[in-house]
């Protein structure tokens, strides 16, 4: 069986040299961006709102007990349930044993990241409960079979021709790929999934704990049909979600959007607070709200790396992230794709994951457009530091020869005259291996940029030479 960094590798190759699948990613990201550029410049100091939201979280995080004991207790007081769950099986455990003491037949679940994270879908598949994902864009993935392609779009990889060859096959009667008339058709699929469903499960971009509620932004109407129509809803939240005050939504909510999105504000902007209460029309009769750690803890006693807690899952940094561009979604083989899963995964999901923090190009882009100013080509960094430490998972053969390969260059950076002397060595054993036919094989040191590019001319002389030919001096 390979190795995700062996996945990863297979299918980074593969992904690259698909240039319509790339074009098709560099449409939707150019879209996004011109939407962005847009509705950024509606703010009098985007800088400052960046600046505001990042200080809300830390504070947020930093005191991250004491605000969730405050929701959990403001949970109850409106009478719905809370569940820590340190992991993702005793998360899905808990959902699995509601539902099944309620004797629940059908579910209705809107987009979520954090059930993907816990693995929900496969829970409910082994125990032959349908569980039917709402949102649009998850609706196409999940008849696919496939996992969500972007935190925020799930389906951006696909074609309105795809996706109208999808629904023939699934739902029938489709005969265009217009997209009015496909959300129509998957309108009228759903809608007899809500008003069937005894449970709907829902994730929250923000729980809020002065009050007890938990904050949902979608563009779709599921997310209520969800949270309102069953007689069970269950909200799923990474614990790093809370926010201490209501009134900072002020500020969450339109900043999301915009990152997200480009809107100024989300179509749904919905407030969760609890069971139906007498003499309301409308509403669940039971609401759980389930805390999911499943690494989070870990990632908090870590002050160095804290602040990638600070995430609002908007996707902005996917989108500005030339690899992601190239490589796409699917090929990270993670819940969090992009800048984000990179640093993110390897601290949830293991040392196995650490290739991840060197699939970037370290150039920024992610963190200028982070809204809650994570410092990720930062912490991408210090995971690769992480990676190659004496402690890491890499064996030692490999490590041992990048830190000979790093000492000869040490060594040849101390002097002038060294790092002439070595570069005149390089140039000649080049020549010498390309002369005999050895480019392209595993002792050619750039095999992997030959392997798909034109390999470069070496130079008869060094560029301190050419400058000394030229100027006169070194």
């Amino acid at each position: 069986m390979s190795s995700p960094a062996q996945e990863f590798f297979r299918s980074a190759v593969e992904k690259s040299a698909d240039l319509a699948h790339r074009q098709i990613i560099r449409k939707g990201i150019d879209s996004y961006n011109v939407t962005f550029e847009r509705t950024r410049n509606r703010y009098v100091d985007w800088q400052r709102a960046r600046q505001r939201l990042y200080e809300i979280k830390w504070d947020a995080i930093n005191h991250l007990d004491r605000y969730l004991e405050e929701f959990e207790r403001n949970v109850i007081a409106r009478g719905g349930k809370v569940f820590w769950a340190e992991n993702s099986e005793q998360a899905c455990r808990y959902i699995a044993d509601v539902a099944l003491t309620n004797g629940v037949k059908k579910i209705v679940k809107s987009k979520s990241m954090v059930t993907e994270e816990i693995h929900l879908a496969g829970a409910f598949e082994k125990l032959g409960i349908p569980l039917i994902e709402t949102d649009l864009g998850e609706y196409i993935v999940w008849l696919r079979h496939e996992p969500p392609y972007h935190i925020v779009t799930p389906a951006m990889h696909l074609t309105r021709t795809q996706i109208a060859e999808l629904f023939q096959e699934k739902i029938g009667d489709i005969h265009t790929d217009d997209p009015e008339q496909l959300v129509a058709a998957a309108r009228r699929a759903l809608r007899r999934d809500f008003f069937s469903a005894d449970m709907g499960i829902s994730g929250a971009n923000f729980l809020i704990a002065d009050s007890g509620m938990i904050a949902l932004t979608t563009n779709e109407g599921n997310g209520r049909l969800c949270t309102s129509v069953p007689r069970i809803h269950i909200a799923v939240a990474g614990i790093e979600k809370i926010l201490p005050r209501l009134d900072q939504l002020a500020l969450f909510w339109p900043m999301l959007a915009t990152s997200g999105t480009g809107q100024a504000i989300s179509c749904y902007s919905t407030l969760v607070g609890g069971p139906r209460r007498p003499g309301e029309p409308d509403g669940p009769e039971e609401f759980h709200v389930v805390l999911v750690d499943n690494g989070r803890s870990e990632l908090l006693a870590d002050a160095e790396k804290r602040d990638i807690l600070h995430c609002i899952r908007c996707g902005a940094c996917l989108n500005a992230c030339p690899v992601f561009r190239t490589v796409g979604g699917h090929t990270y083989g993670t819940t969090y794709p992009g800048p984000i899963g990179s640093v993110l995964t390897p601290h949830l999901r293991g040392r196995e994951f650490d290739h991840l923090s060197f699939a970037s190009s370290l150039c920024g882009a992610c963190t200028e457009v982070c809204p809650v100013k994570i410092d990720l080509h930062h912490r991408l960094l210090e995971n690769r530091r992480d990676a190659v430490n004496p402690g890491a998972h890499h064996g030692g053969a490999h490590r041992g020869l990048e830190r000979f390969a790093f000492a000869i260059f040490r060594s040849a950076a101390l002097g002038s005259g060294r790092f002439a002397f070595f570069g005149g060595v390089a140039r000649f054993a080049l020549r010498l291996l390309y002369a005999v036919g050895l480019r392209g094989t595993a002792l050619d040191p750039g095999r992997v940029w030959n392997k798909n590019h034109a390999a470069p001319a070496i130079p008869s002389k060094s560029f301190r030479t050419l400058w000394k030919d030229r100027h006169g001096a070194s």
